[in-house]
């Protein structure tokens, strides 16, 4: 599978700015070498996903969907379908479906990792979520997907609560990237 040969190189690949998220990274890479279809939201254990942080033109703002079954303000993102090449397609694919906004540009990555317990089929699955940020054009105007509650821009440093720290450092990260062109994130 192109997708999961993808994965581990990507994985393989990144650097990661924190011990924790080394550590995620270990693990995920773990997980593809014995599971064939990690990459298939059919794998018990869990599976990887890709989420994206989409933000304004000018990073000011990041666009947060409230998730249905988590009840909190998250990124977009989602499983991999078997057509995906790539965790980037897989990301930008979830992003433009989510947020509607075509000409989104996804910025270099990953910029982080996380690993959650999901509600989704099987339950008690994780998530390997490995995580993007990807830029609107400006003046993009966000349509809402039947897959969300509501869909709202929020200033980067005012992410509401009911969110998690997780979509807080993707925010941060994708930001920086954006505006200072730096791949330093911490």
């Amino acid at each position: 599978m192109t997708l999961h040969r993808d994965a581990v190189a990507v994985l393989a690949g990144w650097t990661a700015p924190t011990a924790e998220e080394e550590a995620l990274r270990e693990e995920f890479l773990q997980h593809l070498r014995t599971h064939p279809d990690a990459m298939l939201r059919s794998c018990a254990p869990g599976h990887l996903t890709a989420t994206t942080a989409v933000l304004s033109h000018d990073g000011a703002q990041v666009l947060l969907t409230l998730h249905p079954k988590a009840g909190m303000w998250l990124p977009m993102g989602g499983h991999c379908e078997r057509s995906d090449g790539s965790l980037a397609d897989v990301a930008l694919r979830e992003a433009t479906e989510e947020s509607g906004i075509s000409g989104l540009r996804l910025l270099p990555g990953p910029l982080a990792l996380d690993r959650h317990k999901v509600w989704c089929h099987p339950p008690h699955s994780w998530h390997l979520d490995v995580e993007y940020a990807a830029v609107a054009p400006a003046g993009a105007e966000a349509v809402m997907s039947d897959e969300s509650l509501d869909l709202r821009w929020f200033p980067v440093e005012e992410i509401p609560e009911l969110s998690d720290e997780a979509t807080r450092l993707l925010a941060r990260r994708g930001r920086e990237v954006l505006t200072s062109g730096s791949r330093s994130l911490g």
